[in-house]
């Protein structure tokens, strides 16, 4: 994939990055390169597709290693099985291995006995992890994602024997799946019990194995599945969705499927718990005299009076504009608009003669010393609600 540029100089920044320098650099190219804050920028779009591939990635501890390793190729979704991007997704199923170790010492105590080898078996767990945008999260939205998962065979139908055979009773042990062992010692014959060997406990031999899975009667295949990210999910949760893992095995139940999530930073919006915060700027005058302006919400914009005498830093606050609460039966959180006054760094003569005229009508705590703290409790009538606290 030469075509690809490295992705960490998609973000502009090194390679022993931390995690939140990745996410503010993200947060720096979403501010650049958003279509929404670009709209006359025709390459936005296409750079901005390019930031979220790099973030993904990036933001991902596996992904990253993985890339880190083996470049473009080691994240690659198409990459085949055993290819650093391919490979064995989510968890290994380590079921059949208490059975190897069973078979070769026996087991471990219960007179070497091992666990029942024909006992229900449930499936082990899968792991996934999905990267998804600021207003997704907000809104919810449905992923469809590649599950490798342990599967039983459709060509034997998890028997493990090719089509036409079956699997027949063990000679060895007579189908019992175990085998009496006779030692002599200085107190006479001992008999015991151990797992047979050549069935593994089973009590079953299949002559002619399955071609497909080989014999094992199940096999690793790859599927979508669409899955319901609800709305008001954070950075860093995961979705448990159940009878999604691997199958069981010998009629046990399937393991669930646990999906990590990682939302991708807004280039304007901050999420503190279910509450939304924002800057926005204002001119000088409509700091001092008031106005009516609009301000963004993930709804769109709103519409807000801003009394006169708005002071730097005062914060408005927008009840039930901001994120959903995760199971909340439709209950949000507020949006907080954070007050930035701009003052011009270039005035004209006539704007500069007009600032000469009022500077005398300043009383003089405007200039004396730090701005005075707002009152308490917050004014709920005009929705000023003071600095905000950090």
């Amino acid at each position: 994939m030469p075509d690809k540029r490295d992705f960490y100089d998609v973000l502009g920044v090194t390679k022993g990055a931390s995690e939140d320098e990745i996410k503010k650099a993200y947060r720096g190219r979403a501010k650049q390169y958003h279509p929404d804050l670009n709209p006359d920028d025709p390459g936005a779009e296409a750079k901005m597709k390019e930031a979220n591939e790099a973030y993904e990635v990036l933001s991902d501890p596996q992904k990253k290693a993985r890339y880190d390793q083996f470049g473009h190729a080691g994240v690659d979704p198409n990459a085949g099985p055993g290819f650093p991007g391919g490979g064995f997704q989510g968890s290994f199923d380590f079921g059949d291995l208490g059975d190897i170790f069973g078979s070769i010492f026996g087991g471990f105590g219960g007179g070497g006995r091992g666990a029942n080898p024909n006992a229900p078996r449930r499936g082990s767990d899968l792991e996934q992890h999905v990267v998804i945008s600021f207003e997704d999260a907000a809104r919810g939205c449905k992923r469809t994602i590649e599950l490798n998962r342990i599967e039983p065979c459709v060509d034997c139908g998890g028997t493990g024997a090719a089509k036409g055979s079956v699997p027949k009773s063990c000679a060895e042990c007579g189908g019992s799946g175990q085998k009496t062992v006779q030692q002599r010692t200085p107190f006479g014959v001992i008999s015991s019990s151990k797992t047979c060997p050549k069935c593994g406990g089973r009590g079953k031999s299949i002559e002619n194995p399955c071609a497909t899975c080989r014999g094992g009667g199940r096999v690793r295949r790859r599927s979508p599945l669409e899955i319901n990210v609800p709305a008001g999910i954070d950075d860093g949760q995961a979705l448990r969705v159940g009878g999604e893992g691997n199958k069981g095995l010998n009629g046990g139940g399937p393991g669930d499927l646990i999906v990590g999530v990682t939302v991708r930073p807004h280039p304007i919006f901050e999420r503190e718990g279910n509450d939304l915060w924002c800057d926005i700027g204002i001119q000088f005058w409509q700091a001092a005299l008031g106005d009516t302006i609009y301000v963004p919400t993930l709804e769109g914009k709103v519409e807000h009076k801003i009394p006169a005498g708005t002071q730097p830093g005062t914060v408005f606050t927008i009840r039930g504009r901001g994120i959903p609460v995760l199971g909340g039966s439709g209950r949000k959180g507020d949006a907080h608009i954070r007050v930035q006054v701009e003052v011009p760094e270039r005035l004209s003569a006539e704007q500069r003669g007009l600032f000469e005229q009022m500077k005398p009508q300043f009383p003089a705590s405007s200039t004396a010393g730090p701005p005075k703290n707002p009152p308490e409790p917050p004014d709920e009538r005009t929705g000023f609600f003071g600095r905000r606290k950090r």
